[in-house]
């Protein structure tokens, strides 16, 4: 490409990106066009003058995927540098899925993060040694990567979601996972938005279809 790479940080933690940002200030051909914090901070900040989004997938209560696949698909040609702490393969096969061009973990020196933007700013797809390490293991294993199920949701969210296909009411899940009614009820409720769906029971359906929820005995179920 021609012309600078304008790159635009999406991280929750905000050390993380002023570091992110001296880096890549002083890299020669890059400009950092702004930082944003959470979802609705990263769709107001990228618009079709950035090239290179670096894409944290948990931000807050937001999901990284989400946000990339959302972005992807308002503009065309962007490209999205996943950069995160998790080197699982359900959320690298996640995030390549919903329209990243590259993975690296954030034990990536500058070196690397470097070369990943030059290369996803010219239309490549990358992936970081230990990333591609694993995903290679996979390949030799002959084990077929696992599909994230609903991958517009956080990581958090599809716990709960896993846990109301069970069958458990609300205050069972803040037990299970030691939280407070409130931000379960919260959780749950932004579940139903995401996943366009109106009542609790609908929910329970969809999500074992989506295939959460095992065989576990059912609790009664309270409201959303």
């Amino acid at each position: 490409m021609t012309g600078p790479i304008r790159v635009a940080i999406v991280d929750d933690h905000p050390v993380f990106r002023l570091g992110m940002t001296g880096l890549l200030g002083s890299l020669p051909g890059v400009v950092v066009v702004g930082q944003a914090a959470d979802a609705a901070e990263a769709r107001a900040l990228v618009t079709a003058d950035v090239d290179v989004v670096l894409m944290d997938l948990h931000l807050g209560g937001d999901s990284g995927i989400e946000v990339t696949r959302d972005l992807v698909r308002a503009h065309r040609g962007l490209a999205v540098l996943v950069i995160t702490m998790s080197d699982d393969e359900e959320a690298v096969v996640a995030a390549v899925r919903c329209g990243a061009r590259g993975y690296l973990l954030k034990t990536a020196g500058p070196d690397a993060v470097e070369r990943a933007i030059r290369a996803v700013a010219n239309g490549e797809m990358i992936l970081g040694p230990q990333v591609a390490a694993r995903a290679m293991s996979t390949l030799v294993s002959g084990r077929t990567a696992v599909r994230v199920p609903f991958p517009e949701l956080s990581a958090r969210e599809r716990e709960v979601l896993d846990l109301v296909a069970r069958g458990h009411d609300n205050a069972a899940i803040a037990r299970r996972l030691v939280l407070s009614p409130k931000t379960v009820r919260n959780h749950v409720t932004t579940i139903l938005t995401k996943l366009s769906v109106s009542s609790r029971p609908t929910l329970i359906v969809r999500a074992r279809e989506g295939g959460l929820g095992g065989m576990e005995a059912s609790e009664e179920m309270g409201p959303a």
